[in-house]
Parts: C-alpha cells; structure tokens; sequence
C-alpha cells in the first residue's frame, strides 16, 4: 500500500478564537497503482488533505504512513517523499518559475540530485508524454495557455518519476477538449508508468469515468469511499451535500419515469449507450 491517512485531524489557526476543523478524524488508504477520485463541495476539506499526503501540511493528530513508514518521524526524507508523491497545484503558475519551459522541467530531477544530462532526459520524456511540442520548450512557460501550463506543471512532477501523483483540479477552467486531453495524458500515465493518481475534481463525469474509487468529503469528513457505481447510488445524500451524480445517470433516471426500461445505474457515456440500445432492441 502506497500511502496510509490513520486518524488524521487538522485545524488552521489552533487554539485561537479563529480555530477552523480542516479535517476530522480521516482514514484513507491509497493503494499502488489506483486512480483515485477525491470529490467534495468547495471547503469540504479536499486541498487540505492533498497537501498531508507530501508532507506539505503536517496533521494536528494523527500519522501518515508512506509504504510503511510515517512520514513525521525524524529520520524520514521529505525531500525523497516530494520526488515520489507528486502534487500539481490546481492554478499551474504557483509552480512554474523557470525562464523557459525546458529548464522549469529540469528543476525538479536536479533539485533530487541528478546530473544536468539526466535531468534533461527526464524532462524531454516528461514533456513529451503530456504532449508539449518541442517548438515550446523554450519559450517562457507564462506564455502558453491554460492548457498548456497545466500540461508543463505535470511534466514538472512526472520529470521526477514520482510513485503517486496528485492533481487538485486540473480541469478546472478548461474548455471540454482540453480537460479531455488533460484526462487522457493521466490514463496514459497510469497505463504507461504504473503510478497511484490521485484526482481532485469537482466534476462527476471526469471521476465517473476515470476513477476506479471514489472519496466524498463534506466539512472535513469522509462520507463515502467506494467504487463510483456505489458512490453514485446515494444521489440524495450527495444532492443535500452540493454535489450531484453525472448528468447521465440524471437522464436514465428522467427516462426510467417515462416508463422506458433502462437501467438507471449508469454512470458514463458507454454504459448508457448499451442500456439504451437494450431497451429498444437495436
């Protein structure tokens, strides 16, 4: 198991009259190679808990275990835990700072102690597989669009080959072809490197159609944790929290109540197209 989250609480500003429960009392585990979907109303609690998972927030109680060893403990190297759990920030700019794109995507392999050529070989691959054409490499990363400095901050992280990568909101502000594309290049990720990916989205159809698991926070608290069918069960219970199920369940569900026999279960594209196609014999 690649990261273990046991008993974890965090407040920002303890002990003061402005104290505010983060977290409370979180159990998660995060199993080597599994893509996992973290979903929650703005507030719920997602952020924080993403930034526990490098070390960058240290819980108020609780452990974080990575392969086995807490994190806290004196003897262990966050510096080595940041080059394994990967976390691209959801505004892409708070990570990029280098002259040309080339160089931002060194820094990292350097930074854990590879030799320039290494590094270099690292980046060249990493920028490659998020799709970033070489006529960009050397331009100023705050010259692209959004899309594409999402893509340079993932080819950051993954220059360092991390064993888990966490994305908070990648999508977010994207037309639907860029997060398409964004959600593809993390398939091939996974397929290709065998990686954990951790997405944090605010979309019920990327996380229905991507993830193997789903987590539901609200005020800090885990609700659900489950795979996405048995998620998307509890259409109520996500209703009263600010979420939703995908708009495609909310379609069978429309079409069950005028009277057409389809399975209301589904969650994504393809599953409706069969049941559909069921339903009237095709």
């Amino acid at each position: 198991m690649s990261i273990i989250v046991n008993h974890v609480s965090y407040s920002y500003n303890p002990d003061t009259p402005m104290e505010s429960k983060a977290l409370k009392d979180i159990n998660l585990v995060i199993n080597d190679g599994e893509f996992l979907g973290l979903i929650g109303h703005t507030g719920s609690g997602k952020s924080t808990l993403v930034q526990h998972l490098n070390g960058l927030i240290k819980p108020t109680s609780g452990e974080i275990y990575y392969n086995g060893k807490d994190i806290s403990d004196s003897d262990f190297s966050l510096k080595k835990l940041r080059g394994d759990v990967g976390l691209v920030f959801q505004y892409p700019e708070h990570q990029l700072f280098g002259e040309d794109v080339f160089s931002d995507v060194c820094f990292g392999p350097i930074n854990k102690g590879l030799s320039k050529k290494d590094a270099e070989l690292k980046a060249f691959a990493a920028l490659k597989q998020v799709g970033i054409e070489d006529e960009y490499f050397y331009q100023s990363p705050f010259d692209l669009s959004g899309g594409q400095k999402r893509r340079v901050a993932i080819a950051g992280v993954l220059a360092m080959e991390p064993d888990v990568l966490v994305l908070d909101e990648p999508t977010a502000g994207l037309d639907p072809a860029g997060r398409d594309e964004i959600l593809e290049i993390l398939n091939n990720i996974r397929k290709e490197r065998g990686c954990s990916i951790v997405l944090v989205s605010h979309s019920m159809e990327d996380v229905a159609d991507h993830a193997d698991r789903i987590v539901v926070m609200n005020k800090g608290s885990i609700i659900f944790d489950d795979v996405p069918r048995e998620v998307f069960k509890h259409a109520r219970e996500l209703d009263e929290i600010g979420l939703s199920v995908p708009e495609v369940t909310k379609a069978m569900v429309r079409l069950r109540k005028e009277g057409f026999d389809v399975d209301t279960d589904v969650i994504n594209i393809s599953e409706a197209v069969e049941t559909i196609s069921k339903c009237f014999g095709i």
